[in-house]
């Protein structure tokens, strides 16, 4: 069956994957003010809204993985354009991490992770406040170009190992599933915050604090891929780059953690 094709370290590695995503700063800016928008209205669904976004943003990325697949049965990609589609992720990480950095040092009060890809939605639909209008704006964050490239080499690499649609799929759906816990905490720590006694001031606070990681997280991951890059011996196997994401995402549960306890009346 094809599905024996697939191993199981490579899906943990992909569910990995899709927890770090969930920690993309466009991610959080996207949530967090759609959140705060929804809790401003008193919306139901002001809880869900991280859920929606990662639903809708993992739908698409698993469609073009699977698309890719099947594509790739016919289509020779050509070296360059690999070698550069590789290099997209850590320049933006390069960006992502400079962006947060300089906002940062500013010591602004008001500080709000930030990132590109929301500029790219229409006003109006960011100002919409339907739970389908999260979803849909979830979708179109997966058409950006760092996000449909990873899409692209998973159904690449699934097509040339041999797993063809099946190993693309469940890739996708393993990295969404990995991305719904993150959006998801996130969107709800939002809440929790945002209906404190002192939501505003914890709010700032958690803000700073999770910039502060972004930047970590983005810097050091882009100095990984460059190591890598000129030093090969240093790349993490499976395991120890699931390690490694685990590690990472604890990391990031002791920041909510901390974060959430400071809401407690």
């Amino acid at each position: 069956m094809q599905a024996e094709l697939i191993s199981f370290s490579g899906l943990v590695l992909m569910f990995v994957l899709g927890l770090r995503h969930g920690l993309d700063p466009d991610h959080i800016a996207c949530i967090d003010g759609l959140t705060w928008r929804a809790l401003n209205q008193d919306h139901e669904h002001a809880h869900w809204i991280g859920s929606l976004f990662a639903i809708g943003h993992g739908l698409l990325v698993t469609g073009i993985a699977v698309g890719v697949s099947q594509l790739t049965h016919s289509v020779s990609v050509p070296e360059p354009v690999v070698l550069v589609f590789g290099w997209v992720p850590t320049v933006l990480l390069l960006l992502v991490g400079t962006l947060n950095l300089r906002l940062l040092l500013r010591q602004d009060p008001a500080f709000v992770p930030t990132g590109w890809k929301l500029k790219l939605i229409p006003q109006r639909l960011r100002n919409h406040s339907s739970p389908w209008a999260v979803v849909v704006i979830g979708v179109l964050f997966a058409t950006v170009f760092d996000t449909a490239t990873q899409a692209s080499a998973w159904g690449y690499v699934a097509s040339n190992r041999g797993g063809g649609l099946l190993a693309a799929f469940l890739a996708g759906l393993v990295f969404t599933l990995g991305m719904v816990i993150t959006d998801t905490l996130d969107g709800r720590l939002i809440c929790r915050i945002g209906r404190g006694a002192d939501g505003q001031a914890t709010g700032r606070r958690f803000r700073r604090t999770l910039g502060w990681l972004i930047v970590a997280i983005s810097y050091g991951v882009a100095a990984y891929n460059l190591g890598k890059a000129w030093f090969p011996a240093i790349e993490l196997g499976d395991f120890a780059f699931s390690l490694a994401g685990f590690s990472l995402i604890a990391l990031m549960f002791m920041v909510w953690l901390w974060s959430s306890r400071s809401t407690r009346p």
